[in-house]
């Protein structure tokens, strides 16, 4: 951008003089007072089972959930993955939405770590209902695989951060469990999920035999995940760690800033969400893109558009991204016309608005296509 202001109705736009990040919230850094608690936790080797600060953080957020145990894990991928070893065989097969995490995100995991087909299932922003759970559920038979586990993703990412409501979630968990089903709940934006849905945390996963939960990316640590259960289970799931190569040693230093992250920045998702609508409202105003929201039902902190294809440019979303970058705001395209944009904690309502006025001015000034000759 000149280095000049720019006038959008009431808005003056000066230049972006540091880069915008909104192509996830796992990008934010730790804060001064996360690297504080970092620095003074005191650490063991938790593979040995010595580490204290891991062993408080484990029973922190089992006692958060409401369930017996937990394990530390150094991703959301990793635990979810564990969980899908603990409830499954090789053979089975689990049930969940076709836009899952799981099945988009996780390198085929299901298959190649626990040898597991999936069934998936269609619903409106990444839900379901327990009726679908009871068509997909599989009688006993030697020529199917056997149903093992449903799985539910709360946030839901593709769908653009949608919320399960509680009362649905019961009634698909009941569902599962009449037929025998374990049922593990994707829970690596959960918080966000209760803060802006107004129920608990451990409401929502005592519905659920496994939750694993993140702690890098709305809530700002720099790494780590949680996998909670019974306590039988938690200590299946730790063997299963150790077998993927998720042990750490003094990881302590890691989860300090997770306990950090539970303590300090659960309320302030409030703020990413507003600034996600604040967000939503001024991309409403822009040609040339279409909200998979509106604003005002942006459900938490991602904002997804649409942009048209044309036969000069089949893939536009890579195209303004491109250029949004060039002007110092990076936002992630997820499909050749669709964009994401993800608020947190190292994005101010201020930064919302440039990265705003970037969009528009990227649509009005695109980047020319190379010829096809």
């Amino acid at each position: 951008m000149a280095h000049h202001a720019y006038r959008v109705g009431e808005l003056t736009m000066t230049p972006i003089r540091q880069i915008i990040d909104l192509r996830s919230d796992t990008v934010t850094r730790p804060t001064a007072a996360m690297w504080d608690a970092m620095r003074s936790a005191p650490l063991g080797d938790d593979v040995l089972g010595d580490d204290p600060t891991v062993a408080r953080l484990e029973e922190t957020i089992a006692n958060r959930l409401g369930k017996e145990s937990a394990l530390f894990t150094p991703s959301g991928t990793m635990a979810n993955q564990i969980a899908i070893r603990c409830h499954t065989q090789p053979g089975d097969e689990l049930i969940c939405h076709s836009e899952s995490h799981i099945i988009h995100y996780e390198t085929g995991g299901p298959a190649a770590l626990s040898g597991c087909s999936i069934r998936s299932l269609t619903g409106v922003d990444g839900l379901f209902d327990a009726d679908a759970v009871d068509a997909s559920a599989r009688p006993e038979s030697i020529h199917a695989p056997r149903s093992a586990l449903v799985e539910v993703e709360n946030t839901h990412n593709r769908a653009g951060g949608t919320i399960w409501p509680i009362d649905q979630f019961a009634r698909v968990a009941e569902a599962a469990h009449a037929h025998g089903l374990a049922v593990h709940l994707d829970g690596a934006r959960l918080f966000n999920a209760c803060v802006a849905a107004g129920y608990d945390p451990s409401s929502f996963a005592s519905h659920a035999d496994t939750v694993s939960v993140c702690f890098s990316k709305g809530l700002g640590a720099p790494v780590g995940s949680a996998l909670c259960g019974r306590r039988d289970l938690i200590s299946r799931a730790r063997r299963f760690r150790k077998m993927f190569g998720g042990g750490m040693r003094q990881s302590g230093i890691l989860a300090a800033a997770c306990l950090h992250a539970l303590d300090h920045h659960v309320a302030r998702l409030t703020d990413d969400h507003a600034n996600a609508r604040r967000l939503s409202r001024a991309l409403s105003n822009i040609n040339g893109l279409s909200l998979t929201h509106k604003s005002e039902q942006t459900p938490t902190n991602m904002v997804f558009f649409d942009l048209k294809a044309t036969p000069s440019d089949a893939a536009p979303a890579r195209t303004l991204c491109t250029q949004l970058a060039a002007l110092g705001v990076l936002m992630l395209p997820t499909s050749a016309v669709r964009v994401r944009a993800v608020t947190h904690l190292d994005v101010s309502a201020e930064s919302i608005d440039s990265a705003a006025f970037a969009v528009r001015e990227s649509l009005l000034s695109p980047i020319p296509q190379p010829s096809s000759r």
